[in-house]
């Protein structure tokens, strides 16, 4: 017989997971086609990006588990193939979600050593793991083209991925590109802002004009909106930098609303991460250099 103390802990559960659930209800996964064989998927966490064709379905990301019938039926619309590959741009929740349910659909799961690892460490279940990792770069062929697969080091995790298909002109970047908003750069899990703008250098030598871009959150993108967010990025480390050699504290800079005032104008601080916490983080990671 289970205790009050017991049976206590188990309504707390119980509670915690309808409410979890009961979260993702209202969520609509919306499709937009970007070639023929690519498409964007959004809902609620990360945007997913799909390849279709005759070698099967190839997802990148897959957003939270209980999203995860939402996403397969929006799959099911745009192909009847099965699914065959799933690639984790890193290993946050919203973007990792779904590995078990996917899995158990039939998707290989593919990451970053570190994805694997910090996975691990959160004693997620066996079937959400990578089965296949890789430590610099990757390539894979389905649906009649290429898929490079770029680490990308210590840019918002330690374990971020840029995927690139190169006949359909489609870069996913994972989250180092929020598209209109300032970026998450999680510190506590390998992430820095050097190693943030470098990782959206590297994005835009492998696009063109006419590449589409799906961001980890925000709109599609293109080139031009790439571009203003990597200026985003260096024009905010050079403000912070300044501040710092001029002996500016971490509260000074944090409360010192000028230092952003360009793209708070712009709304960039509207999304998860606000001003306030834009300065902080770069001010943490440029002092740390």
């Amino acid at each position: 017989m289970k205790t009050i103390k017991q049976l206590s802990i188990l309504l707390v559960l119980a509670s915690t997971t309808f409410h979890a659930q009961g979260r993702f209800d209202a969520v609509e996964i919306t499709t937009t086609k970007l070639t023929e064989h690519t498409y964007m998927l959004e809902g609620a966490g990360g945007n997913i990006g799909i390849s279709v064709g005759d070698g099967g379905v190839f997802v990148i990301d897959d957003q939270f588990a209980p999203l995860s019938e939402k996403i397969l039926a929006a799959i099911k619309t745009i192909s009847d193939q099965p699914l065959k590959f799933l690639v984790n741009t890193h290993f946050h929740g919203d973007h990792t979600g779904g590995n078990e349910n996917m899995e158990k659909a039939g998707a290989i799961i593919i990451a970053h050593d570190n994805v694997k690892k910090r996975l691990v460490e959160k004693e997620s279940s066996k079937a959400a793991l990578p089965v296949i990792t890789f430590n610099d770069k990757l390539n894979l062929t389905i649906n009649g083209e290429s898929i490079a697969v770029f680490h990308v080091a210590n840019a918002h995790t330690d374990g971020d991925a840029l995927l690139y298909f190169t006949e359909s002109n489609v870069l996913h970047t994972g989250d180092t590109y929020f598209n209109g908003r300032y970026p998450y750069i999680d510190l506590n899990s390998g992430g820095s802002v050097k190693g943030y703008i470098e990782a959206a250098k590297k994005g835009l030598i492998l696009i063109d004009d006419d590449t589409k871009i799906i961001p980890g959150h925000g709109k599609l993108a293109n080139k031009t909106d790439y571009k203003t967010f990597l200026t985003m990025l260096e024009t905010l480390a050079t403000n912070i930098q300044n501040a710092i050699d001029a002996g500016k504290t971490e509260d000074e800079v944090k409360n010192d609303s000028s230092l952003t005032k360009l793209y708070d104008d712009l709304d960039y601080g509207t999304g998860f991460i606000n001003s306030e916490k834009i300065r902080l983080t770069f001010y943490k990671s440029l002092k740390e250099i």
